[in-house]
Order: C-alpha cells, then structure tokens, then sequence
C-alpha cells in the first residue's frame, strides 16, 4: 500500500473523529487507530439504586459558607450525633502524634474542634455545635468518612 495512502487515512481519521479504520486491498491490510493497542474502550455505569434510608441522610444541610460552621438539621431522634459535614478523612489529632483532640468521656464546649476531616488537601476543623460529654467516636483515626455519617455522639 502506498504510504502517501496511508497518511491520506490518518488526516481523514483525525478530522472525521473516528477512533480507528481499516482497510484492505487485496492481499494488504492496514489499521490506524486513535487508541493505544490494548486499550479499553470507554466503560459507562449506572449509578445505583437510592436506598430507601437516603432521604432520612439528606435531612442535614450543608454549611452555609465554606470554613463557617453551622448547626446541622438534626432529626428528633439523632440529636446528640456530630455528623460529618463532608466528604474526606477523619483525623483524631491535629499530627500523628499529637494526642487526640478528644476522646470518650471528654467534656466538650460549643465550638471546640472535635476533629479535623481532610478533603481535598484541605484540613477542616469540625468543631462541637453544642456543649456536653463525649461518650462514643463512632470513627477510627485515617477513616474515610461520607457526608453524614456519624462521627460523635456528644450527650
């Protein structure tokens, strides 16, 4: 096959869009291809089904301003639950080997940090909405954490 054919195939694959052609002309084949060989080709998923318990998670809102802690809407019965306000990782200190900001048993005030959640190389401080006693940290240390899930109860 002659060459100036062949680069004639790659200007009209670069301008149609075509991720890959083939030709053959007799004995003669040629492919040229976009994709490396042995790539796989775009894969698409469906997102899961809701599950039903998901409303009852989107009943928190999310903080008004980024940095600005805010009291959560909280359900009756989740009351003394410091839920995660984002997406990230639980960190118990504020270095590895700090200690913990607190820990079980530990009388809190409104507004001291409880824990730092990485996201995004970002350490956010979440800090106690209300004053109180902590009696479980429902997360371990290096945890990713959902936005939500329960990280505190503080009685």
């Amino acid at each position: 096959m002659d060459i100036r054919k062949v680069k004639k195939l790659i200007e009209l694959l670069e301008e149609s869009g075509i991720a890959e052609i083939e030709i053959k002309e007799g004995e003669e084949a040629v492919r040229i291809s976009r994709m490396p060989t042995g790539a796989m080709a775009p894969q698409y998923f469906h997102a899961p089904a809701p599950i039903a318990a998901a409303p009852a998670a989107l009943a928190h809102d999310a903080p008004a301003a980024a940095g600005a802690p805010t009291p959560l809407a909280r359900r009756k019965d989740d009351a003394n639950i410091v839920p995660a306000p984002m997406v990230g990782t639980f960190y118990a200190a504020g270095s590895p080997t700090a200690k913990p900001f607190v820990q079980i048993g530990d009388d809190v005030k409104e507004g001291q940090v409880l824990c730092i959640i990485e996201a995004m190389k970002m350490m956010n401080q979440i800090e106690s909405d209300r004053a109180g006693k902590v009696t479980a940290i429902m997360v371990k240390n290096g945890e990713a954490v959902e936005f939500g899930q329960p990280l505190f109860v503080v009685e």
